[in-house]
Parts: C-alpha cells; sequence; structure tokens
C-alpha cells in the first residue's frame, strides 16, 4: 500500500520540484534561468549543503539550503513531498552538474511523479556530456555506465558485459579506485583509445588522450587526486594489427612460457599490453599454448 502523504482536507494545488543543474566546477557555468528559479523558490534541497551555500552567496540567493543526499533520502523525502503537496516548490540540486544522473535525485523525483507533483528540469551542465562533446569519439550513440562495483571481481564482471558494446562508454571514478578501474579496463576490455577527464571546468583541469595502458602507466607514476570522467571506445576500436591472435603472438607466447620465470597471468598481461589485445583473450591462449607444450614434452617432442 502506498503511504498517504497528502495533507488532510487540504485542496492545494502541489507545488512544482524544479531539477535544476548546476556548475561541475567553474561557478560562471549556470544558466540565468537557473539563477531566477532558485532565488524564486521556497526551499533548495542540496546533496551537499556548504557547497550550495557558497554558490548562493556568490549569487547572492538567500534561500534556506537543507540537505538531500544518499543517507537521508528516505527519511527526507516525506518531508520535501509534503511541502511540495502544500503548494510549496523545491529546487533540488546535486553535489555538481545535473541531479538524477548517478546521484539519490532520482529517487525523489519518482516519488515526486508518482504523487502527481509536477517536476520541472532547468537544464544545465553534465559531467558526462562535457566530457563527450571533447572526446573525439562517436557520439549518435553512448553508453553511460556511472560508477561501477567498488569490488574488483564484480567490477570485472560488469566490464565482462560491455565487451562486445560497440558504442563510446562513459564512466564516473573516484581517485581511490582510479587505478584499480584502468587496469580492469585494460585487461577485460583491451587496450583501447580512451579520454581520462580530471576536475573538468575547475583550476587543475586535465585531459589525457591515449590507449588505455599508456594512461594506467602515466596515472600510476603521479599521485592521484580530483574527480573524473572516462570515456572509452566502443568494440569496434581494435588496432588493426593485433586484430586476432596471429603467429607470431604465439611464438612469442610460447618463448615466455619456456622461459619458466614468469607466472601465466604475468604473460598474459605483459602480451595483452603490448599487443592491445583483450587480458582475457591472451589468457586462454596462454592456456591453450601451455598444454601443447606440455604434450610434446611428454611425447618426447621438439
Amino acid at each position: 500500500m502506498r503511504e498517504n502523504l497528502h495533507p488532510q482536507e487540504s485542496n492545494e494545488t502541489p507545488g512544482t520540484l524544479y531539477v535544476v543543474g548546476t556548475p561541475i566546477g567553474n561557478l560562471e557555468d549556470i544558466t540565468l534561468r537557473a539563477l531566477k528559479v532558485l532565488n524564486g523558490v521556497d526551499l533548495i534541497a542540496a546533496e551537499n549543503v556548504a557547497h550550495t551555500k557558497s554558490l548562493c552567496e556568490h549569487y547572492e540567493i538567500k534561500k534556506r539550503v537543507t540537505s538531500y543526499h544518499q543517507h537521508n533520502r528516505g527519511a527526507k523525502s516525506k518531508t520535501l513531498l509534503s511541502l511540495l503537496l502544500s503548494g510549496k516548490s523545491v529546487a533540488l540540486v546535486t553535489d555538481a552538474g545535473t541531479p538524477g544522473i548517478s546521484d539519490p535525485g532520482t529517487y525523489l523525483i519518482d516519488r515526486a511523479v508518482k504523487e502527481a507533483i509536477p517536476v520541472t528540469p532547468i537544464p544545465g551542465p553534465s559531467a558526462v556530456i562535457s566530457a563527450l562533446s571533447v572526446s573525439g569519439m562517436p557520439t549518435a550513440g553512448f553508453v553511460f555506465l556511472g560508477f561501477l562495483s567498488s569490488k574488483g571481481g564484480k567490477r570485472r564482471k560488469e566490464l565482462e558485459g560491455l565487451r562486445e558494446e560497440a558504442r563510446t562508454l562513459v564512466f564516473f571514478e573516484s581517485p581511490h579506485r582510479l587505478i584499480g578501474m584502468l587496469t580492469d579496463l585494460r585487461d577485460v576490455l583491451g587496450n583501447r583509445r580512451m579520454v581520462l577527464h580530471k576536475e573538468m571546468t575547475k583550476v587543475f583541469e586535465e585531459a589525457r588522450r591515449g590507449r588505455v595502458a599508456d594512461i594506467l602507466s602515466e596515472v600510476a607514476s603521479r599521485k592521484v587526486r580530483g574527480e573524473y570522467t572516462l570515456v572509452v571506445s566502443g568494440s569496434g576500436d581494435k588496432p588493426t594489427r593485433n586484430a586476432s591472435i596471429d603467429k607470431r603472438v604465439v611464438s612469442r607466447i610460447a618463448s615466455l612460457l619456456e622461459a619458466r620465470d614468469r607466472s601465466l597471468r604475468d604473460i598474459a598481461q605483459r602480451i595483452s599490453v603490448e599487443e592491445g589485445l583483450p587480458y582475457r583473450d591472451i589468457y586462454k591462449q596462454c592456456l591453450r599454448t601451455k598444454d601443447g607444450l606440455e604434450d610434446q614434452h611428454q611425447h618426447g617432442i621438439g
């Protein structure tokens, strides 16, 4: 049974929930309409109160700001919905960018829609679209995945499901997980083209372009800070000369196996990086080559 949030004996017309896009970094990246709405609503619900208050102070917006985030969304949604049903207007803002895109705003928006409360978008900045627009990769179709799992095993399985995805891929990632994410991208999807965006529109904005393995090598040698948006090419982007595991690659694998100074996984990882081929495919070839060599030795061949 749906919870009754309607005030008793009230014929108030519901207020509007405004979903307001705010800057992802540079404070000047805000629309005139967004400023007008923030100035006109009864309440601003923000993922980060301190951050939003700084934005309001910058533009001399004197409105009450309340917290709405992942950890209080259940209880706070009830309060906000009751206000909206009583005729009050609320502006929903995220920490940065557009609410409802990989953040807790989706929960409140869904509840508001179910209560027949008007929900109006106030378009603004989006890290996803900003990163895609300068990536130089196909954008007629793309897949946004947000943050993948923080657990390595689950994250690799999620990436496995994207191996044949031909559209451009977009991910978010935090600094303490970036190395693991890049490593899994290289090992599971192969050495594809990508763009790594750091702190877009901010003072220390940076964009690294290249193959996954090269960017991983660069990042691993530095202190990782900031927030990241990753744009990765689809499955069709494979180096032509490495389109298949040819005899030369198989011979290289055999030589490394016979040297007996590296583990099977180490060999697979090395060949994967050198040839720009998916780690999984190389690992399987290593197993096949290893079995073949063992058969030769058992039968006294070679």
